[in-house]
């Protein structure tokens, strides 16, 4: 089999950006020391950076039946009851923007958590640099396997007194893809954020039915953020996605950026566009304080 005839759509708009020059860019060597994952390509120079004042931030490790699975979390120091996003990674594991995404939630007032629900297969997402080797990983990844995962962060939040009744859900790249997944299966969850995550997936057989199927099923009011220059997320696509959604009566918005490619939002990456990764962060927020989430 290909490599071509396995690359999903999140992986095609990842890989098809248009070329950068690499003025700008981190070295190799700044970027691990950084804390960025190398999968994804160069790693810009002017990446935005959260700091934890005012917060109780770092990593945890979430009981998953008899193994731990590892997490990175950020709240409001001292809030014990804050409302609870869920991060839901890329494929590139749980690197320094992830958890800088995390701590961004928590200066709103969350208690974020990153679960990297990729451990089991035992390999540092982060430290592969061959994007090859990451499909082999995430694309065996079961989705009612992600979903338990998914409902066990939830209730380690609580446990740690989080506020569960005011769940949601934020995801990029095949987390954009998940958090489709989490809003039809989740009856907790109240809103749901996805950036450019792919609504049909190609045959897999531990993912039964891509988000486009399961409209029907969708429990929570989701926002997509997708851009028009995606070479792997036709925007023909995402408005069948959004056609179907409405034909099925389920609260979605859609909000396409013209020029964006995949990624928009990742400021580590070339394919990072600040002014549409700026206002999908203000519909983001705006529809978590809509849904009850945020207040």
């Amino acid at each position: 089999m290909s490599f071509e005839s396995t690359m999903t759509s999140d992986v095609v708009g990842l890989t098809k950006v248009a070329p950068v020059s690499r003025r700008g860019f981190m070295s190799a060597t700044a970027a691990v020391a950084a804390g960025y994952t190398l999968a994804a390509g160069p790693v810009r120079a002017e990446i935005i950076t959260t700091d934890t004042g005012g917060l109780q931030a770092g990593d945890a490790r979430i009981k998953v039946g008899s193994e731990e699975m590892p997490a990175y979390f950020a709240r409001p120091a001292g809030n014990t009851k804050a409302p609870v996003i869920i991060v839901a990674m890329e494929i590139f594991g749980l690197h320094e923007y992830i958890k800088d995404v995390t701590r961004r939630l928590a200066k709103l007032g969350a208690f974020a958590v990153a679960p990297d629900y990729y451990f089991r297969k035992g390999v540092d997402l982060t430290k592969v640099t061959d994007i090859k080797d990451l499909l082999s990983v995430v694309n065996a990844k079961p989705d009612a396997e992600l979903l338990s995962d998914l409902d066990v962060t939830v209730a380690w939040a609580g446990s740690q007194g989080g506020d569960t009744t005011k769940l949601g859900i934020i995801g990029f790249c095949r987390g954009g893809r998940n958090v489709w997944e989490y809003a039809a299966h989740s009856g907790t969850l109240k809103a749901g954020v996805a950036f450019y995550g792919a609504p049909v997936d190609p045959a897999n057989p531990v993912w039964p039915k891509s988000p486009l199927q399961l409209a029907p099923e969708m429990k929570a009011p989701v926002l997509g953020l997708y851009g028009g220059a995606d070479t792997g997320i036709p925007v023909a696509q995402v408005e069948q996605f959004k056609a179907t959604l409405e034909q099925d009566k389920k609260v979605a918005e859609f909000k396409i950026y013209p020029q964006a490619p995949h990624g928009f939002h990742a400021d580590y990456r070339g394919s990072y566009r600040k002014d549409a990764a700026e206002d999908a962060w203000k519909q983001a927020q705006a529809w978590f304080k809509k849904y009850g989430v945020l207040s």
